[in-house]
Protein backbone atom coordinates (compact mmCIF):
# COMPACT_ATOMS: atom_id res chain seq x y z
CA UNK A 1 0.00 0.00 0.00
CA UNK A 2 1.19 3.55 -1.38
CA UNK A 3 0.85 6.22 1.27
CA UNK A 4 1.22 10.26 -0.11
CA UNK A 5 1.70 12.77 2.21
CA UNK A 6 2.18 16.60 1.76
CA UNK A 7 5.92 18.08 3.42
CA UNK A 8 6.92 21.76 3.02
CA UNK A 9 6.70 23.58 0.03
CA UNK A 10 6.30 22.03 -3.57
CA UNK A 11 6.93 18.71 -1.61
CA UNK A 12 5.28 15.08 -2.10
CA UNK A 13 6.54 12.28 -0.04
CA UNK A 14 5.40 9.19 -1.65
CA UNK A 15 6.26 5.60 0.44
CA UNK A 16 5.98 2.33 0.22
CA UNK A 17 7.29 -0.65 1.61
CA UNK A 18 8.04 -4.25 -0.19
CA UNK A 19 7.40 -6.92 2.13
CA UNK A 20 7.83 -10.34 0.96
CA UNK A 21 8.30 -10.18 -2.39
CA UNK A 22 11.79 -9.18 -3.29
CA UNK A 23 10.64 -8.12 -6.84
CA UNK A 24 8.32 -5.13 -7.45
CA UNK A 25 6.99 -2.52 -10.16
CA UNK A 26 6.36 1.10 -9.64
CA UNK A 27 4.28 3.46 -11.89
CA UNK A 28 3.54 7.01 -10.88
CA UNK A 29 1.38 8.55 -13.28
CA UNK A 30 1.36 12.54 -12.76
CA UNK A 31 -1.43 14.55 -14.87
CA UNK A 32 -0.73 18.03 -15.42
CA UNK A 33 -3.60 20.58 -15.98
CA UNK A 34 -3.00 21.04 -20.05
CA UNK A 35 -3.16 25.23 -19.33
CA UNK A 36 0.21 25.22 -17.77
CA UNK A 37 2.02 24.43 -21.20
CA UNK A 38 4.16 21.61 -19.58
CA UNK A 39 6.00 19.96 -22.44
CA UNK A 40 9.55 18.21 -23.37
CA UNK A 41 10.76 21.53 -24.17
CA UNK A 42 10.21 23.51 -21.20
CA UNK A 43 11.39 20.67 -19.15
CA UNK A 44 13.02 17.52 -20.53
CA UNK A 45 12.13 14.13 -18.99
CA UNK A 46 16.03 14.02 -17.41
CA UNK A 47 15.66 17.26 -16.02
CA UNK A 48 12.04 16.55 -14.14
CA UNK A 49 14.14 13.19 -13.12
CA UNK A 50 17.10 15.20 -11.51
CA UNK A 51 15.42 18.15 -10.53
CA UNK A 52 12.08 17.10 -9.13
CA UNK A 53 12.42 13.26 -7.90
CA UNK A 54 14.88 11.88 -5.01
CA UNK A 55 13.89 8.50 -3.90
CA UNK A 56 15.80 7.16 -0.31
CA UNK A 57 15.59 3.51 0.66
CA UNK A 58 15.84 2.13 3.94
CA UNK A 59 15.30 -1.25 5.82
CA UNK A 60 11.67 -1.48 7.25
CA UNK A 61 9.89 -3.41 10.40
CA UNK A 62 6.39 -3.02 11.28
CA UNK A 63 6.68 -5.81 13.90
CA UNK A 64 3.87 -4.73 16.91
CA UNK A 65 3.88 -1.32 15.14
CA UNK A 66 6.19 0.59 17.32
CA UNK A 67 8.94 -2.44 17.02
CA UNK A 68 11.67 -3.05 19.59
CA UNK A 69 14.44 -3.27 17.01
CA UNK A 70 16.39 -6.96 18.03
CA UNK A 71 16.90 -8.52 20.80
CA UNK A 72 20.55 -7.49 21.04
CA UNK A 73 19.32 -4.01 22.60
CA UNK A 74 18.65 -5.73 25.35
CA UNK A 75 21.91 -6.83 25.63
CA UNK A 76 23.72 -4.34 23.96
CA UNK A 77 26.83 -4.05 27.08
CA UNK A 78 28.08 -7.33 24.82
CA UNK A 79 27.72 -5.38 22.00
CA UNK A 80 30.82 -3.57 20.00
CA UNK A 81 30.70 0.14 19.20
CA UNK A 82 29.60 0.08 15.65
CA UNK A 83 26.62 -2.98 16.26
CA UNK A 84 25.61 -1.01 19.55
CA UNK A 85 25.23 2.20 17.32
CA UNK A 86 23.57 0.28 14.99
CA UNK A 87 21.32 -1.13 17.51
CA UNK A 88 20.23 2.43 18.42
CA UNK A 89 20.11 3.35 15.18
CA UNK A 90 17.24 1.14 13.92
CA UNK A 91 15.32 0.97 17.38
CA UNK A 92 15.83 5.42 17.22
CA UNK A 93 14.55 5.06 13.61
CA UNK A 94 11.56 2.48 14.13
CA UNK A 95 10.17 4.76 16.86
CA UNK A 96 10.63 7.76 14.94
CA UNK A 97 8.31 6.70 11.90
CA UNK A 98 5.95 5.04 13.54
CA UNK A 99 4.90 7.79 16.36
CA UNK A 100 5.23 10.19 13.03
CA UNK A 101 2.87 7.94 11.22
CA UNK A 102 0.38 7.39 13.57
CA UNK A 103 0.13 11.27 15.02
CA UNK A 104 -0.23 12.19 10.98
CA UNK A 105 -3.49 9.77 10.77
CA UNK A 106 -4.55 10.84 14.11
CA UNK A 107 -4.55 14.64 12.64
CA UNK A 108 -5.98 13.36 9.45
CA UNK A 109 -8.76 11.24 10.84
CA UNK A 110 -10.14 13.77 12.76
CA UNK A 111 -13.79 12.76 12.66
CA UNK A 112 -12.83 8.92 13.57
CA UNK A 113 -10.34 10.02 16.35
CA UNK A 114 -11.14 8.72 19.62
CA UNK A 115 -10.03 8.81 23.26
CA UNK A 116 -9.12 5.61 22.99
CA UNK A 117 -6.25 5.85 20.22
CA UNK A 118 -4.73 9.06 21.49
CA UNK A 119 -4.41 7.48 25.02
CA UNK A 120 -2.79 4.08 23.29
CA UNK A 121 -0.22 6.37 21.25
CA UNK A 122 0.80 8.28 24.65
CA UNK A 123 1.44 5.45 26.61
CA UNK A 124 3.00 3.36 24.19
CA UNK A 125 5.61 6.21 23.34
CA UNK A 126 6.59 6.34 27.25
CA UNK A 127 6.78 2.89 27.47
CA UNK A 128 9.12 2.86 24.44
CA UNK A 129 11.41 5.22 26.17
CA UNK A 130 11.14 4.47 29.14
CA UNK A 131 12.76 0.33 27.64
CA UNK A 132 15.81 3.10 25.44
CA UNK A 133 16.31 4.70 29.09
CA UNK A 134 16.84 1.33 31.03
CA UNK A 135 20.32 1.03 30.90
CA UNK A 136 22.63 3.52 29.97
CA UNK A 137 25.88 2.46 28.55
CA UNK A 138 29.29 3.50 30.60
CA UNK A 139 31.52 3.70 28.22
CA UNK A 140 32.19 7.55 27.09
CA UNK A 141 31.89 6.91 23.17
CA UNK A 142 28.85 4.74 23.57
CA UNK A 143 27.35 7.43 26.02
CA UNK A 144 27.68 10.15 23.25
CA UNK A 145 25.84 8.09 20.67
CA UNK A 146 23.07 7.36 23.25
CA UNK A 147 22.99 11.02 24.50
CA UNK A 148 22.31 12.25 20.88
CA UNK A 149 19.48 9.87 20.28
CA UNK A 150 17.47 10.12 23.49
CA UNK A 151 17.71 14.03 23.20
CA UNK A 152 16.20 13.55 19.57
CA UNK A 153 13.61 11.22 20.55
CA UNK A 154 12.42 13.30 23.68
CA UNK A 155 12.27 16.74 21.22
CA UNK A 156 10.07 14.55 18.96
CA UNK A 157 8.01 13.17 21.13
CA UNK A 158 7.33 16.41 22.90
CA UNK A 159 6.86 17.87 19.35
CA UNK A 160 4.10 15.20 18.33
CA UNK A 161 2.39 15.18 21.75
CA UNK A 162 2.26 19.28 21.24
CA UNK A 163 0.50 18.27 17.56
CA UNK A 164 -2.20 16.39 18.97
CA UNK A 165 -2.92 18.83 21.99
CA UNK A 166 -3.37 21.53 19.49
CA UNK A 167 -6.02 19.73 17.21
CA UNK A 168 -7.78 18.10 20.28
CA UNK A 169 -11.51 19.55 20.50
CA UNK A 170 -11.53 22.16 23.07
CA UNK A 171 -14.50 19.84 25.23
CA UNK A 172 -14.62 18.49 28.70
CA UNK A 173 -14.42 15.12 26.82
CA UNK A 174 -10.58 15.50 25.86
CA UNK A 175 -9.91 17.04 28.90
CA UNK A 176 -8.14 13.73 30.54
CA UNK A 177 -6.01 13.36 27.58
CA UNK A 178 -4.97 16.50 27.28
CA UNK A 179 -4.10 16.77 30.77
CA UNK A 180 -1.77 13.69 29.85
CA UNK A 181 0.01 14.70 26.54
CA UNK A 182 0.86 17.95 28.69
CA UNK A 183 2.62 15.84 31.66
CA UNK A 184 4.18 14.04 28.56
CA UNK A 185 6.03 17.03 26.79
CA UNK A 186 6.52 18.56 30.45
CA UNK A 187 8.58 15.63 31.67
CA UNK A 188 10.70 15.20 28.61
CA UNK A 189 11.52 18.90 28.63
CA UNK A 190 12.72 18.21 31.91
CA UNK A 191 14.52 15.27 31.12
CA UNK A 192 16.46 17.09 28.54
CA UNK A 193 17.38 20.10 31.35
CA UNK A 194 18.44 17.57 33.67
CA UNK A 195 20.66 16.00 31.32
CA UNK A 196 22.09 18.69 30.34
CA UNK A 197 21.23 18.04 26.76
CA UNK A 198 20.81 21.00 25.03
CA UNK A 199 22.46 24.48 25.79
CA UNK A 200 20.70 27.67 27.02
CA UNK A 201 20.54 29.54 24.20
CA UNK A 202 19.58 26.89 21.73
CA UNK A 203 17.05 26.15 24.21
CA UNK A 204 15.78 29.80 23.55
CA UNK A 205 16.20 30.08 20.16
CA UNK A 206 13.48 27.70 18.06
CA UNK A 207 15.21 27.94 14.90
CA UNK A 208 18.40 26.87 16.26
CA UNK A 209 16.92 23.96 18.21
CA UNK A 210 15.29 22.75 15.06
CA UNK A 211 18.65 22.71 13.56
CA UNK A 212 20.27 20.47 15.57
CA UNK A 213 17.55 18.10 15.88
CA UNK A 214 16.91 17.43 11.76
CA UNK A 215 21.13 17.04 12.05
CA UNK A 216 20.22 13.93 14.77
CA UNK A 217 17.61 13.11 13.00
CA UNK A 218 20.01 12.48 10.11
CA UNK A 219 22.08 10.85 12.39
CA UNK A 220 19.97 8.26 12.88
CA UNK A 221 19.05 7.72 9.55
CA UNK A 222 22.45 6.89 8.20
CA UNK A 223 22.92 3.33 9.51
CA UNK A 224 19.91 2.10 8.53
CA UNK A 225 19.71 4.00 5.07
CA UNK A 226 20.80 1.69 1.81
CA UNK A 227 23.81 3.62 0.08
CA UNK A 228 22.60 4.48 -3.49
CA UNK A 229 24.41 4.78 -6.90
CA UNK A 230 22.73 5.82 -9.69
CA UNK A 231 24.07 5.14 -13.72
CA UNK A 232 22.61 6.60 -16.56
CA UNK A 233 22.13 4.23 -19.32
CA UNK A 234 22.88 4.21 -22.86
CA UNK A 235 26.32 6.08 -23.22
CA UNK A 236 27.96 3.80 -25.25
CA UNK A 237 24.59 3.15 -27.42
CA UNK A 238 24.29 7.01 -28.05
CA UNK A 239 28.55 7.14 -29.78
CA UNK A 240 27.63 4.24 -31.48
CA UNK A 241 24.34 6.01 -33.16
CA UNK A 242 26.12 9.14 -33.10
CA UNK A 243 28.58 7.44 -35.32
CA UNK A 244 26.55 5.92 -37.39
CA UNK A 245 24.63 8.40 -38.41
CA UNK A 246 27.77 10.20 -39.41
CA UNK A 247 28.86 7.80 -41.37
CA UNK A 248 25.64 6.89 -43.05
CA UNK A 249 25.54 10.75 -44.06
CA UNK A 250 29.14 10.80 -45.02
CA UNK A 251 28.49 7.80 -47.72
CA UNK A 252 25.42 9.74 -48.75
CA UNK A 253 27.19 12.95 -48.99
CA UNK A 254 30.29 11.47 -50.95
CA UNK A 255 28.03 9.98 -54.04
CA UNK A 256 26.54 12.89 -54.05
CA UNK A 257 30.44 14.95 -54.92
CA UNK A 258 30.84 12.28 -56.99
CA UNK A 259 27.81 13.05 -58.89
CA UNK A 260 28.06 16.94 -58.84
CA UNK A 261 31.87 16.70 -60.05
CA UNK A 262 30.97 14.76 -62.57
CA UNK A 263 28.60 16.92 -64.01
CA UNK A 264 30.27 20.12 -63.32
CA UNK A 265 33.42 18.74 -63.96
CA UNK A 266 36.00 20.83 -63.02
CA UNK A 267 36.24 23.23 -59.52
CA UNK A 268 33.78 26.51 -60.42
CA UNK A 269 32.04 28.96 -58.63
CA UNK A 270 28.94 26.65 -59.54
CA UNK A 271 30.52 23.74 -58.27
CA UNK A 272 31.42 25.35 -55.25
CA UNK A 273 27.92 26.05 -54.57
CA UNK A 274 27.14 22.92 -54.94
CA UNK A 275 29.36 21.77 -52.29
CA UNK A 276 28.25 24.13 -49.92
CA UNK A 277 24.78 23.15 -50.36
CA UNK A 278 25.66 19.21 -50.09
CA UNK A 279 27.48 20.05 -46.58
CA UNK A 280 24.77 22.47 -45.27
CA UNK A 281 22.08 19.41 -45.81
CA UNK A 282 24.74 16.76 -44.43
CA UNK A 283 24.82 19.04 -41.41
CA UNK A 284 21.01 19.09 -40.89
CA UNK A 285 20.14 15.62 -41.61
CA UNK A 286 23.12 14.21 -39.78
CA UNK A 287 21.42 15.58 -36.57
CA UNK A 288 17.37 14.49 -37.28
CA UNK A 289 19.04 10.89 -38.64
CA UNK A 290 21.39 10.85 -34.82
CA UNK A 291 18.29 11.83 -33.09
CA UNK A 292 15.59 9.48 -34.80
CA UNK A 293 17.72 6.40 -34.38
CA UNK A 294 18.57 7.54 -31.08
CA UNK A 295 14.76 7.05 -30.54
CA UNK A 296 13.98 3.87 -32.01
CA UNK A 297 16.65 2.44 -30.47
CA UNK A 298 16.66 3.50 -27.07
CA UNK A 299 12.34 3.32 -26.72
CA UNK A 300 10.89 1.38 -24.56
CA UNK A 301 14.25 0.84 -22.41
CA UNK A 302 15.09 2.25 -18.55
CA UNK A 303 17.11 5.51 -18.84
CA UNK A 304 18.76 4.87 -15.24
CA UNK A 305 19.64 2.18 -12.86
CA UNK A 306 20.26 2.16 -9.27
CA UNK A 307 22.68 0.13 -7.24
CA UNK A 308 21.99 0.02 -3.23
CA UNK A 309 24.17 -0.87 -0.76
CA UNK A 310 24.31 -1.60 2.83
CA UNK A 311 25.67 1.55 4.57
CA UNK A 312 27.65 -0.78 7.67
CA UNK A 313 28.87 -3.66 5.04
CA UNK A 314 29.09 -1.51 1.54
CA UNK A 315 27.82 -5.01 -0.29
CA UNK A 316 25.24 -4.88 -3.03
CA UNK A 317 21.87 -5.56 -1.98
CA UNK A 318 19.98 -4.46 -4.50
CA UNK A 319 19.22 -2.86 -8.19
CA UNK A 320 16.50 -0.72 -9.63
CA UNK A 321 15.81 0.06 -13.25
CA UNK A 322 13.77 3.22 -13.79
CA UNK A 323 12.20 5.36 -17.03
CA UNK A 324 10.49 8.48 -17.29
CA UNK A 325 8.67 10.11 -19.83
CA UNK A 326 5.74 11.61 -21.30
CA UNK A 327 2.99 9.87 -22.57
CA UNK A 328 -0.15 10.33 -24.52
CA UNK A 329 -3.44 9.53 -22.85
CA UNK A 330 -3.86 7.17 -25.88
CA UNK A 331 -1.24 4.84 -24.96
CA UNK A 332 -2.11 4.41 -21.12
CA UNK A 333 -3.35 1.23 -19.70
CA UNK A 334 -6.60 0.78 -19.59
CA UNK A 335 -7.07 0.12 -15.91
CA UNK A 336 -5.18 3.30 -15.58
CA UNK A 337 -7.89 5.02 -17.67
CA UNK A 338 -10.54 3.83 -15.74
CA UNK A 339 -9.23 5.08 -12.76
CA UNK A 340 -8.33 8.49 -13.39
CA UNK A 341 -12.44 8.87 -15.03
CA UNK A 342 -11.23 10.64 -18.26
CA UNK A 343 -13.10 13.63 -19.12
CA UNK A 344 -13.40 15.86 -22.55
CA UNK A 345 -12.13 18.75 -20.21
CA UNK A 346 -9.08 16.92 -19.19
CA UNK A 347 -7.65 15.64 -22.93
CA UNK A 348 -4.88 18.32 -22.74
CA UNK A 349 -3.24 17.24 -19.42
CA UNK A 350 0.41 16.58 -20.07
CA UNK A 351 1.28 12.86 -18.41
CA UNK A 352 4.57 12.14 -16.86
CA UNK A 353 5.30 8.32 -16.53
CA UNK A 354 7.51 7.39 -14.29
CA UNK A 355 8.47 3.82 -13.69
CA UNK A 356 10.68 1.37 -11.77
CA UNK A 357 11.46 -2.13 -11.56
CA UNK A 358 13.30 -3.50 -7.99
CA UNK A 359 15.24 -6.16 -7.57
CA UNK A 360 16.19 -6.39 -3.41
CA UNK A 361 18.47 -9.72 -2.30
CA UNK A 362 16.49 -9.97 1.22
CA UNK A 363 19.16 -12.72 2.01
CA UNK A 364 21.91 -10.36 2.16
CA UNK A 365 19.97 -7.81 4.19
CA UNK A 366 20.67 -7.09 7.81
CA UNK A 367 19.86 -9.92 10.25
CA UNK A 368 16.30 -9.86 11.22
CA UNK A 369 15.52 -7.19 8.76
CA UNK A 370 13.21 -8.66 4.96
CA UNK A 371 11.12 -5.47 4.24
CA UNK A 372 12.43 -2.37 2.64
CA UNK A 373 10.68 1.38 2.71
CA UNK A 374 11.15 3.06 -0.26
CA UNK A 375 10.21 7.19 0.05
CA UNK A 376 10.48 9.12 -2.98
CA UNK A 377 10.16 13.35 -2.88
CA UNK A 378 8.27 14.63 -5.61
CA UNK A 379 9.30 18.13 -5.91
CA UNK A 380 6.57 20.04 -7.96
CA UNK A 381 8.45 23.48 -8.01
CA UNK A 382 9.74 22.94 -11.22
CA UNK A 383 5.71 22.76 -11.98
CA UNK A 384 5.08 25.85 -9.98
CA UNK A 385 7.21 27.98 -12.29
CA UNK A 386 4.51 27.79 -14.98
CA UNK A 387 1.51 29.13 -13.15
CA UNK A 388 0.51 32.66 -13.09
CA UNK A 389 0.80 34.93 -9.96
CA UNK A 390 -1.60 36.77 -8.03
CA UNK A 391 -5.67 36.01 -7.31
CA UNK A 392 -8.96 36.74 -8.83
CA UNK A 393 -11.73 38.57 -8.20
CA UNK A 394 -14.84 36.31 -7.25
CA UNK A 395 -18.28 38.61 -6.77
CA UNK A 396 -21.11 37.54 -4.44
CA UNK A 397 -24.70 38.75 -3.85
CA UNK A 398 -25.67 38.29 -0.37
CA UNK A 399 -28.34 40.34 1.51
CA UNK A 400 -29.12 43.10 -1.59
CA UNK A 401 -25.37 43.62 -1.46
CA UNK A 402 -22.25 42.77 -3.75
CA UNK A 403 -19.55 41.70 -2.16
CA UNK A 404 -16.14 40.90 -3.91
CA UNK A 405 -13.19 38.71 -2.69
CA UNK A 406 -9.69 37.94 -3.11
CA UNK A 407 -9.03 34.21 -4.62
CA UNK A 408 -6.07 33.03 -4.91
CA UNK A 409 -5.77 30.45 -8.43
CA UNK A 410 -4.75 27.16 -7.77
CA UNK A 411 -4.30 24.06 -9.72
CA UNK A 412 -5.09 20.26 -9.56
CA UNK A 413 -2.33 17.65 -10.27
CA UNK A 414 -3.77 14.13 -10.24
CA UNK A 415 -1.21 11.10 -9.16
CA UNK A 416 -2.09 7.33 -9.96
CA UNK A 417 0.04 4.71 -8.73
CA UNK A 418 0.55 1.46 -9.62
CA UNK A 419 2.17 -0.98 -7.49
CA UNK A 420 2.79 -4.72 -9.30
CA UNK A 421 3.80 -7.63 -6.99
CA UNK A 422 6.26 -10.65 -8.05
CA UNK A 423 3.39 -12.69 -7.80
CA UNK A 424 1.49 -10.61 -10.51
CA UNK A 425 -0.79 -8.95 -7.46
CA UNK A 426 -1.32 -5.14 -8.69
CA UNK A 427 -2.30 -2.49 -6.52
CA UNK A 428 -4.21 0.87 -7.78
CA UNK A 429 -4.43 3.92 -6.29
CA UNK A 430 -5.09 7.64 -7.02
CA UNK A 431 -4.71 11.20 -5.34
CA UNK A 432 -5.84 15.01 -5.70
CA UNK A 433 -3.29 17.01 -5.55
CA UNK A 434 -4.21 20.59 -4.86
CA UNK A 435 -1.24 23.42 -5.03
CA UNK A 436 -0.82 26.62 -5.75
CA UNK A 437 2.53 28.45 -6.77
CA UNK A 438 3.47 29.07 -3.20
CA UNK A 439 3.01 25.01 -1.98
CA UNK A 440 0.78 22.05 -1.88
CA UNK A 441 -2.20 22.85 -0.21
CA UNK A 442 -3.74 19.65 0.08
CA UNK A 443 -3.50 16.12 -0.50
CA UNK A 444 -6.99 13.92 -1.39
CA UNK A 445 -6.82 10.31 -2.01
CA UNK A 446 -10.03 9.16 -4.45
CA UNK A 447 -11.34 5.87 -3.49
Amino acid sequence: MITVEKKDGHKVKISHVIQETTNRQLDLYIFVPGELGLNSNIISEDEFYHNAILGKRTYYSDVNHLPLVHSRLASRGKLSTEQYRLSLSLYAYQYALALEQTAHQLLEDKQERTLGEVEEVAELAVRILKRLRRNVPSDKKLLKYYENIDNYLSWFTEQRCLSLISHLPRTSDYSEIKAMLIAICEKETQHRIDNNYNSSKATKDQTRMSNKMRLLRRLIEYPVTMKEKTIELGKNTKKVVTGFAAGFVMIFVTLMLIQARGVLGDITASFILVLAFIYAAREVFKDDLKVMLWRWVRKGKPKWRKQFFDANSNRLIGRQLEWLEYINYSKIDDEIKKVRKHKVSQREETILHYKSTTRMSTTKFMTGYEQSRESIILDLRVVTKLMERGSQKIYQLKDGQVSKESVEKRHLINLITRETDEDKTVRIQRWKIIMNRSKVVDIEPIT
